[in-house]
């Protein structure tokens, strides 16, 4: 019988190594990666306690052991530290019992120690791999080299991850920055079609609003006539609708060339509590605040915006005439201004400090649905209305690189506010 031969002997820096291969820190489990390289050089050193440190200034860290950390202090004091020995001078640091050290007081009841040193490609030193043993040891070249090896591993598997974190930094910038270009290159063509289908537009008006007003001019000119003579009443009556109807038509008219002319604005600075103070008076004069009483709140400093005074003005006659008109007599409008609107969560957005001028209502809700056809052109919820009015405040706040916000519900009313950048001379 012929005797089998021995096995040869196994070594456990190899065994440890190959445990290695079934983990793989480019698929970022980092963490599992380092607490193998850990459990690896403690059962081939037959170590008590071995760590993965990192070293950063004058403060260390362990984050990876072989042993649980749940109540071990992961921060230490780097100067202090054996780890120090190992990261200042870039060379493995050994003890191999610390009776024959009696000076040696950092080992905290462990008898032997060795930690190397985790060295990037680059050459930087980031950090130790550190085992500590309850019994004294001799520590060989050899058994030093192959803990080298596995401290070679963990720092190119941190390097890497650090690289990698550092890639996925600079994709999400650069997904970013490419999805603001997109939006802004989307915002400039819409706008560019929308400027293209307004001068479109604005050329047909132009031309059936002048076909149309020299006949209506005739017309009114024979109504005019028409009222100077003593009629009977049914032809009064029908005198008065048909002048109350040209006029309404020469108005939609004015109207439709306004909406459909460009919005050249000729800004100027317009501190808004000045603004709102010369627009007042005559706005109470309207006759449609009849009985409706408006109350101002202005803001708590002077605020500048960089407008068109006229356009602008515009924009609050027909933004209050609307809260007038949605109110019955007796009622309050409340037009106040602030740097802030509660329910606009976009405000962060907005690298330029934004202000806003609302007008409140306690009138009949909007309903949900219609609120966002408000701004349609000819779309409207008067019966007599050329549906045009905030079509054209729209276009006008657009122009000036604002927003109108339109809230309404039944337990806090209508608000219409417009959202307008502050001028830098407020900023100065």
């Amino acid at each position: 019988m012929t005797d089998r031969p021995n096995p040869p002997p196994v070594n456990p820096w190899q065994v440890a190594l190959d445990s290695l291969a079934a983990f793989s820190y480019r698929s970022h489990d980092l963490d599992r990666y380092l607490h193998e390289i850990t459990c690896g050089v403690s059962q081939a050193l037959q170590a008590d306690w071995s760590i993965v440190t990192l070293h950063e200034a004058a403060k260390g860290q362990i984050i990876a052991s072989n042993l649980k950390l749940d109540n071990v202090e992961t921060e230490f004091m780097f100067h202090a530290s054996l780890a120090a020995e190992v990261v200042q001078s870039g060379q493995p640091f050994w003890i191999d019992d610390v009776k024959q050290r009696p000076e040696e007081t950092r080992l905290s009841g462990y008898a032997c120690y060795l930690g190397v040193p985790l060295r990037t490609l680059s050459g930087d030193v980031i950090g130790t791999i550190c085992s500590f043993g309850a019994q004294p040891q001799q520590y060989s070249a050899d058994t030093i080299a192959s803990v080298e090896l596995f401290a070679e591993r963990a720092a190119t598997a941190i390097d890497n991850y650090r690289l990698y974190q550092q890639q996925q930094q600079f994709n999400a910038l650069l997904e970013a920055e490419v999805t603001r270009r997109t939006l802004e290159l989307t915002t400039a063509q819409a706008k560019l079609v929308e400027q293209e289908r307004l001068a479109t537009i604005g050329e047909f008006a132009a031309m059936i609003v002048h076909e149309i007003r020299n006949p209506l001019t005739t017309v009114q000119m024979g109504l005019d006539y028409f009222a100077k003579l003593d009629l009977p009443e049914p032809a009064q009556i029908r005198l008065a609708m048909a002048t109350d109807e040209a006029k309404r038509l020469t108005h939609l008219l004015q109207e439709i060339l306004l909406y459909s002319k460009p919005q050249v604005l000729q800004p100027t600075l317009i501190e808004i509590h000045t603004f709102i103070q010369d627009l007042f008076v005559p706005l109470q004069s309207m006759a449609e605040a009849e009985s409706r009483s408006i109350q101002y709140v202005p803001f708590h400093s002077p605020i500048h915006v960089l407008g068109d005074v006229d356009k602008l003005k515009q924009v609050f006659i027909n933004l209050v005439r609307n809260a007038c008109e949605a109110v019955e007599p007796g009622d309050i409008i409340r037009w106040s201004v602030s740097d802030r609107l509660i329910n606009d969560c976009s405000i962060t957005d907005h690298s330029v400090p934004q202000i806003y001028i609302s007008v409140h209502n306690g009138g009949t809700p909007i309903a949900a649905e219609v609120l966002p056809r408000l701004t349609q052109p000819f779309f409207s919820t008067k019966s007599q209305g050329t549906g045009l009015g905030l079509a054209i405040v729209k276009r006008i706040v657009d122009a000036h690189g604002g927003e109108l916000l339109i809230e309404s519900s039944v337990s806090e009313g209508t608000t219409f506010s417009v959202r307008l950048p502050v001028s830098l001379e407020n900023l100065h």
